[in-house]
């Protein structure tokens, strides 16, 4: 007899969501699918807003990432108008960018994704949790705190407020930062780069102790990530590359305006997350990753000394330079966390980030604008049609999140198949299902949009429970 099980709520990710793992008559794995179940449509009520609009509107799709969708929405407004930023207005973005990046790496790994690599994946659920961490590991519990209100802080000096902030607009920024603001970061900094030093220390110690870190959740994806100029890694402003799971290089160069190229999306009628693939390859063939090891992968190296010196130690768990397993995601995490960090300090130490330059004017509507942009979890896409007086015609979003839909399902499937045999399931085992997911960061707030009619169906029952009417949209 087939059995499913199901997950639900997955715990410790950013929105709603849940697995099912459908067992054979053995006992042993058929299939499994995590399942996004909750839908924004933030794709939809945009139209009609004006474009300035959108950098405020937008930053509401997420808690946790709200700067991202902040920044690429006004990039893609600057496209709107026709505009090329101050160097000041450029600098700002990418220092309120380089806090969001320190802030949400922070949060990921320290609340969420530490108390299983650190108690154990099966470890007691009472202890497995940010309160365990902060009772029996006080000193990396206020480290990760410590690395996290840094970063919010340089978010608010910016932004106004800590989430949600109003800093980019549409041919810049609306607030210089001050010089006392900037010596406040620069008395900070240094600290706070040896704090990420640690937590890097601290993962390349897991990994080489762990006898799963290389195996967990292995598979072979293609890599999509932003680069510069020199093949670094790039968050704010570079051209994409697609490597696949052998370090080939698919695509290079590719100008983000022009994602519609490499890039499709798939609908499945059991999750309302869409699933992005690399159109050459079909689906789901053409399955790729985001995120700071899909980042790492396609990248030569970083832009800053002390987290390329960690790139290079990375790079080395492989023979072709392409990090594989799940895990991993934590390890190149920590490395971003460092590299946002050390930008940070270069930023501010530039004289130039407190000048007054920061927004230019135009009077031109272009009809189309994409802004592309490296968020904590991937790459994120806004892409905006503007008819002649500004008003939204139509929004298309494609969340990190979203692309690495494809590569969560695999991820399920190969730890369920991996760990449950014979029937046999524990917490700890499933845990570990939850545990692939959490490598990936998912914000499912961020990632659901909707695809023409959304169904709603409202269910109306009689004091004895018997159905009496089924009302549907």
């Amino acid at each position: 007899m087939t059995r499913k099980i199901t997950i639900e709520p997955v715990t410790r990710v950013e929105g709603h969501g849940k697995v099912t793992i459908h067992l054979d008559d053995r006992g042993n794995v058929d299939k499994a699918r995590f399942h996004v179940t909750q839908v924004r449509g933030f794709e939809k009520f945009c139209e009609g807003r004006l474009f300035w609009e959108m950098p405020i509107i937008t930053a509401r799709i997420c808690g946790i990432c709200p700067v991202s969708h902040h920044l690429a929405s006004a990039k893609a407004g600057d496209v709107i108008l026709g505009v090329k930023l101050t160097p000041t207005a450029e600098m700002l973005r990418r220092l309120i960018h380089m806090a969001q990046i320190v802030q949400s790496h922070a949060l990921h790994f320290f609340y969420l994704a530490s108390p299983d690599l650190l108690f154990g994946m099966a470890a007691d659920p009472a202890k497995r949790n940010i309160m365990g961490l902060i009772a029996e590991m006080p000193e990396i519990a206020r480290k990760g705190i410590k690395i996290r209100a840094f970063g919010q802080k340089i978010i608010e000096m910016l932004g106004d407020k800590r989430v949600h902030p109003n800093a980019a607009i549409p041919g810049g920024m609306n607030k210089a930062l001050g010089l006392d603001k900037r010596d406040e970061i620069l008395s900070q900094v240094d600290d706070i780069i040896a704090d990420c030093q640690f937590a890097v220390n601290l993962i390349k110690d897991y990994t080489q102790h762990s006898e799963e870190a290389a195996s967990f959740a292995n598979f072979g994806t293609g890599y999509l990530g932003l680069i510069d100029n020199n093949g670094n890694v790039e968050y704010y402003d570079g051209k994409l590359r697609l490597k696949d799971s052998k370090g080939v290089t698919l695509e290079d160069n590719i100008a983000p305006e022009n994602y519609l190229s490499i890039i499709e999306e798939k609908v499945e009628d059991w999750s309302y997350l869409k699933f992005p693939y690399y159109k050459k390859l079909g689906y789901p063939s053409g399955m790729y990753r985001v995120g700071p090891l899909g980042r790492l992968n396609v990248a030569d190296g970083c832009s800053t000394p002390l987290a390329n010196k960690e790139f290079a130690s990375f790079k080395k768990l492989s023979n072709n330079g392409v990090v594989q397993g799940s895990l991993y995601y934590h390890y190149a995490r920590l490395i971003e966390m460092l590299n946002a960090a050390e930008k940070i300090k270069s930023l501010v130490q530039d004289e130039l980030i407190c000048s007054k330059e920061i927004w230019v004017n135009s009077s031109q509507i272009n009809e189309e604008g994409i802004g592309v942009i490296e968020a904590p979890r991937g790459t994120l896409f806004h892409h905006y049609w503007v008819d002649k007086s500004g008003k939204m015609r139509k929004v298309n979003l494609i969340v990190a999140t979203g692309n690495n839909n494809l590569a969560m399902n695999r991820a399920v499937y190969e730890v369920a198949r991996e760990f449950i045999k014979d029937g046999k399931v524990t917490e700890g085992i499933l845990n570990r299902v939850e545990v692939a997911i959490r490598c990936y960061d998912p914000c499912l707030s961020c990632s659901t949009h909707a695809l023409g009619q959304m169904l709603l169906e409202i269910t109306i029952y009689d004091p004895d429970g018997n159905i009496r009417q089924v009302l549907r949209s």
